[in-house]
């Protein structure tokens, strides 16, 4: 029962973490407002992450990773064509920027360009979190009938075009840029899909 309640305690900070980093970036989060938010004891957060904010950047950052490798999975389903996938993905995230007001963005490109310098465990959970993203993305690709160099290839060009646009739509208080890029990924991967057919 005490690991049952350990757990909820790390993952509570986790989410905490993550949702602060989202609004106020990673240097303005603090460990007692994060503690606060979470609602938990402050003495929990050094014995669920006892080196501290760095180890608890690492799992929001691995937090949001697996959150958008779920949508990405979930937008997949019903044998979609990547083209598809990545509108419906883009669906979600103007959602997201839009329902919070511009106030949430992504958390793995705040801590990367905040931290990345700084901080080698911080740059590699971002690069591993965009890795999990790439990944998949490659699979739709090349399962579309792209060689698999050229496959990785256009899908780190899609999650760098994505990320970029969700940085643009905030800044612009618009999800504008976020469609711009849905079409113009559209096209591309049309593009590749007849190339290879």
């Amino acid at each position: 029962m005490d690991g049952t309640k350990g757990a909820r305690t790390s993952a509570r900070l986790a989410e905490s973490m993550l949702e602060l980093i989202q609004r106020h970036g990673y240097s303005g989060t603090g460990l007692n407002t994060v503690v606060e938010h979470a609602g938990a004891p402050k003495g929990s957060l050094y014995f669920h992450f006892p080196q501290g904010k760095e180890a608890l950047g690492a799992k929001a950052v691995e937090l949001a990773a697996a959150r958008f490798g779920s949508l990405v999975a979930d937008s997949a389903r019903g044998s979609a064509t990547p083209g598809e996938v990545v509108r419906r993905v883009i669906d979600e995230l103007a959602g997201m920027l839009d329902g919070s007001d511009f106030q949430l963005g992504c958390p793995v490109s705040v801590v990367t360009l905040e931290m990345g310098a700084q901080s080698e465990r911080l740059r590699d959970a971002c690069a591993q979190a965009f890795e999990s993203w790439i990944e998949p993305v490659s699979d739709l690709i090349s399962a579309s009938g792209r060689p698999r160099p050229a496959a990785r290839a256009l899908a780190t060009a899609v999650v760098s075009m994505v990320e970029g646009a969700v940085i643009v739509s905030r800044a612009q208080r618009s999800t504008e840029p976020l469609y711009c890029a849905a079409q113009a990924i559209t096209v591309l991967l049309d593009q590749s899909a007849e190339a290879s057919a």
